[in-house]
């Protein structure tokens, strides 16, 4: 029951992602002095600003990477997952198991889960070794007849055998991680036994620090109504280079939903009064021609816009 309470902490919980800015942020809100010192030639071509930033930790001077993606600076060991496609915190690993990135706040959950884990194996091994053990006193026989008299124990023994390789090993690994303030990123991406790790504060401060600090309240609220941005608009702003009332709402074409936004009755009725206020402007499809019931080479002058069609119209009356 407890390791399926952990395993439920860690892929239902918030690992630590970052919430995404609407915005990317302003060169002058970045503070030059803090700025890589080959910025720029580094810039990013959609925002201008610059790739990396230098922070100080511990005395030591860290890169800190902009995401294009979530557009803000990276906290010191935060890294983009690309499966989750969001930025975590103090990011440890996407786990394909139980299906969430494994960060700040729900690594403790993990580390706990896997070790708990590898002690069940542990535990259901020992137990079957000792059932098959007392089979083989009880009947005086080899292993192979206790392993047919208790099947179940045989099978067990096998898997937990298995799985403890995979799961104490695991445990083992992130044992050291704790012990030297690493993360499973950081450990295969960089390479500290050549360099200082600016992270590390000692084993027992570093195994309090997992263990026994505050977990961090979540920056996400996930209960909150979800914002649909229009991604592009149509306004209906102006009509043969005569603008419209700039107090109408502009409707927008809905590229996300491929759908047009209605236009109620009376805003339809302000457009159409103002369209038809136009100079020499006329509705298709609302007034009749009489040049439609007469030959294509009857067109009168007056029927393209010259005046003087009176005279023309009485000519061709007589000749019919």
């Amino acid at each position: 029951m407890q390791i399926i309470i952990l395993l439920l902490l860690t892929s239902g919980g918030d690992p630590g992602i970052i919430p995404r800015n609407p915005h990317p942020p302003e060169i002058d809100d970045c503070d030059i002095s803090s700025l890589s010192t080959d910025w720029a030639g580094s810039q990013s071509s959609a925002t201008g600003l610059p790739l990396t930033k230098n922070v100080t930790i511990n005395g030591i001077v860290v890169k800190v990477k902009y995401c294009q993606t979530c557009m803000l600076y990276r906290p010191p060991r935060c890294s983009h997952c690309s499966i989750c496609n969001n930025c975590v915190e103090r990011f440890d690993h996407h786990c394909p198991w139980v299906g969430q990135c494994i960060g700040k706040r729900n690594y403790r959950y993990f580390f706990m889960f896997v070790s708990s884990t590898t002690l069940l194996c542990l535990y259901v091994l020992v137990l079957c070794l000792i059932n098959v053990k007392s089979v083989m006193d009880k009947n005086n026989c080899s292993v192979w007849k206790a392993v047919e008299k208790s099947p179940i124990s045989g099978i067990l023994i096998i898997y937990t055998f298995v799985v403890c390789w995979f799961v104490g090993g695991l445990t083992t690994f992130h044992l050291y991680l704790i012990a030297t303030n690493q993360t499973t990123y950081e450990n295969f991406r960089y390479q500290y036994d050549r360099k200082m790790n600016p992270y590390n504060l000692g084993c027992i401060r570093n195994f309090k620090e997992v263990f026994c600090a505050k977990i961090p309240n979540s920056r996400n609220n996930f209960r909150a109504i979800a914002k649909i941005d229009s991604y592009a608009s149509i306004d209906v702003s102006s009509y043969l280079g005569q603008t419209i009332s700039s107090e109408m709402p502009n409707r927008a074409f809905d590229t996300e939903t491929g759908k047009r936004q209605t236009v109620d009755a009376d805003e339809f009725e302000d457009i159409r009064s103002q369209v038809g206020s136009f100079g020499g402007l006329e509705r298709c499809g609302t007034q009749r021609h009489d040049w439609d019931q007469r030959s294509n080479w009857d067109i009168l002058p007056c029927d393209i816009g010259n005046e003087p069609c009176v005279k023309h119209r009485e000519k061709i009356n007589v000749e019919h």
